[in-house]
């Protein structure tokens, strides 16, 4: 069992006790799901009773995912519990190392003890959701939460949700203040859902708000870097840009990528076969590149096809003209370069969490790193303490400048903090 808690110096700055505040992980790997209880039972044998407890399972247990709360409230003791089945889970074993655990069993569990935390657990029902142009209160509603804002949201979406996007906007509209992370649980053929909360296996929507003495620190690291110019869309149609501009020049997407590419190394150009997308700017970004721990620049989003009559893109998001975008490369050197200076950043606001939470894309890991523990190892190069879980998803959820997004191909980390005062 590996346990943690918050130093004495730490503690004296934010009036946390050191004593009462901890953080308690198992992981486990077995090929039953029986087996991985067991296993994760003792090493978490003697934690006292928590707070919560967040359990990130593999989807190989699908079929006996009512099972697993149960089985584990039998052996461990939490007074809320919240969780989801993911393509891959993190975690952090008994010696106290962190691990990104794919396509194989695994189950991780976390027990959280949070003195003076507010903690709020939430279920929605994503089917009769208000509407986004209507009054903020029935967006509360749907939390049943105090009327004291809380600083951070922990969000679990089922991947059955047909309409994540209005649900993550709906929430910014009732809680505009909490920063918001988390992922879309991982499908599977089994007939229930993907979510984990209380002693229940649910669909919809579930989370946990996070207020009182702690809160969430998000960190989300898309994994691109720019190439090429921004430009501005002129012309488009829902998703389809149709024509762009720099300065006084216009022409289609597929043409300015084209000029593009003459300035780009052989390596490069061999990414834009494969590892291409597209960085789509909002009103409220700030897109000076001036200052890189400043907010990011740009949304990246999946370029879903290309029309060769008249070089027109179609981009995963509904655009509009006046937007700016630029085209974006991913590998594996730009990723751990982006993911290492935004840890580096949180570190200088808050050195010691007492833990961190990753959701991370299906298309990271050892797909995009070439192999395992990629994003931890990452994570751990700059806190070299912190435990760690979560999931792989099919979809992660964090702010970009301001407001929450879903987003691909990203790693979105919550670092859990004690709050300052003031």
């Amino acid at each position: 069992m590996a346990a943690f808690s918050l130093p004495s110096w730490l503690s004296r700055t934010f009036g946390a006790r050191p004593a009462q505040a901890w953080c308690r992980t198992a992981l486990a790997s077995e090929t039953s799901l029986q087996a991985s209880v067991e296993e994760i039972a003792s090493q978490l044998r003697g934690a006292g009773p928590a707070d919560l407890a967040l359990v990130f399972v593999a989807a190989s247990y699908a079929s006996d995912l009512p099972r697993l709360l149960p089985l584990l409230q039998g052996k461990l003791s939490a007074s809320h519990w919240l969780g989801c089945l993911g393509g891959g889970v993190v975690g952090t074993d008994a010696g106290g190392t962190p691990h990104e655990l794919e396509n194989k069993p695994a189950l991780s569990v976390t027990l959280l003890r949070l003195p003076g935390a507010e903690l709020h657990p939430f279920a929605i029902d994503t089917d009769s959701l208000p509407d986004l142009d209507g009054p903020a209160d029935p967006w509360r509603d749907l939390l049943d939460a105090p009327a004291a804002p809380s600083p951070s949201m922990l969000l679990l979406v089922d991947p059955s949700c047909s309409r994540i996007n209005d649900l993550i906007s709906g929430l910014d509209y009732a809680c505009p203040g909490a920063a918001k992370i988390g992922g879309v649980a991982g499908p599977h053929s089994a007939g229930h859902g993907s979510l984990l909360f209380g002693d229940q296996v649910v669909r919809g929507a579930v989370g946990c708000l996070i207020g009182g003495a702690w809160q969430l620190d998000p960190v989300v690291a898309q994994g691109c870097r720019p190439i090429g110019p921004v430009f501005d869309v002129e012309q488009v149609q829902r998703n389809v840009v149709l024509e762009v501009s720099q300065g006084q020049a216009r022409r289609s997407p597929v043409a300015a990528l084209q000029s593009i590419l003459t300035d780009l190394n052989p390596e490069e150009r061999e990414l834009v076969k494969h590892s291409l997308f597209l960085g789509v700017g909002r009103s409220n970004f700030s897109l000076s590149a001036a200052d890189p721990d400043g907010p990011t620049a740009f949304l990246v989003r999946n370029l879903l096809g290309v029309d060769p009559r008249n070089g027109a893109v179609a981009v995963a998001e509904r655009m509009r003209v006046g937007q700016q975008v630029q085209f974006q490369l991913r590998d594996a050197s730009t990723s751990r370069l982006e993911l290492r200076q935004l840890l580096t950043s949180q570190r200088g606001r808050n050195p010691e969490p007492l833990a961190a939470l990753l959701f991370a894309c299906l298309g990271r890991g050892v797909g995009l790193y070439g192999s395992a523990d990629g994003d931890v190892e990452l994570c751990r190069e700059v806190f070299d303490q912190v435990p760690i879980a979560g999931s792989f998803c099919n979809g992660e959820i964090g702010p970009v400048a301001g407001s929450t997004h879903l987003h691909g191909y990203t790693a979105s980390l919550a670092f859990l903090v004690p709050r300052g005062e003031g």
